[in-house]
């Protein structure tokens, strides 16, 4: 009885996974498929089109601005990445090594604002950034992607950066160490996973965001993947599905690569950041 029970028990997870896993595949193939079929209309075009073309990867990358929108994106990702993941791990160390007044209430106020939705805050970011003069520019979104980032990621390697033992810093002071030859020799070197969570998230932010440059970038020159692909099928008159699908796909295998390349980092990251708290 107990045997027919576990069996049991093991084709519900598989049949749970595997409905999880057609609802993750499936969107997907319908987007390729769609990027493969000829024509503009969303509603004639089939999973597994019949005549199959690159027609529009070829039209989206001669005929639109998605090079320039896919240079802008990476430009701001890559800012991104680097200054997020040296403001989390300065905070994240201060937090974990350092005790001083106000830690506690700090970390407390870092953990409720990852309860707010960013978008709250998007009216005082406009007028902060336009009596900086840094609207319609790059820098502003990514000054603010960087300090949105810092309340997320400075948990998850704190937690990391908690399990690294103390006595390896007591060592280095002993030979004549200083805090700063101790973060980038010590601390850095072995948190790389949750180094690796963190830049890669924040590099992966603006290819995914659309709200916060539809309000920060105004100009044309200067849009992002999210905004010039929006603009595609914004409107009855520019309804382009199959050439967005296409945009869509040129989008995704980046991140795609990314996320295989770095899973074991990703998955390290996280499960040692959830370590300690």
């Amino acid at each position: 009885m107990s045997k027919l029970k576990n069996k049991l028990v093991v084709i519900g997870i598989y049949t749970v996974f595997a409905l999880l896993l057609l609802t993750i595949v499936y969107p997907i193939v319908w987007v390729v498929g769609t990027s493969l079929n000829p024509g503009t209309a969303l509603l004639v075009s089939s999973m597994f089109p019949a005549n199959p073309t690159i027609g529009h990867y070829v039209e989206l990358i001669r005929n639109t601005d998605f090079v320039l929108w896919y240079g802008n994106t990476i430009k701001i990702a890559v800012w991104n990445a680097l200054l997020s993941t040296a403001l989390v791990a300065v905070t994240a160390y201060a937090l974990s090594r350092f005790r001083f007044k106000g830690r506690k209430q700090g970390l407390m106020a870092l953990l409720i604002l990852q309860m707010f939705p960013g978008f709250l805050s998007i009216m005082a970011i406009f007028v902060l950034l336009l009596q900086t003069k840094m609207l319609d520019t790059h820098l502003g979104i990514v000054l603010v992607y960087a300090g949105g980032a810092v309340s997320m990621g400075t948990w998850v390697m704190k937690g990391h950066f908690d399990t690294i033992p103390r006595s390896l810093e007591e060592a280095a002071f002993l030979d004549g160490a200083t805090h700063k030859d101790i973060f980038f020799k010590i601390i850095v070197p072995l948190s790389l996973p949750a180094v690796t969570f963190v830049a890669l998230n924040s590099f992966i932010t603006p290819f995914m965001d659309f709200i916060l440059p539809q309000i920060v970038l105004r100009s044309s020159d200067k849009m992002t993947l999210a905004q010039g692909l929006y603009n595609m099928v914004a409107n009855e008159t520019n309804s382009s599905f199959t050439l967005f699908a296409a945009g869509a796909v040129l989008v995704a295998l980046p991140i795609t690569f990314l996320y295989m390349y770095f899973q074991k980092y990703l998955i390290g990251g996280l499960a040692s950041g959830a370590d300690k708290g």
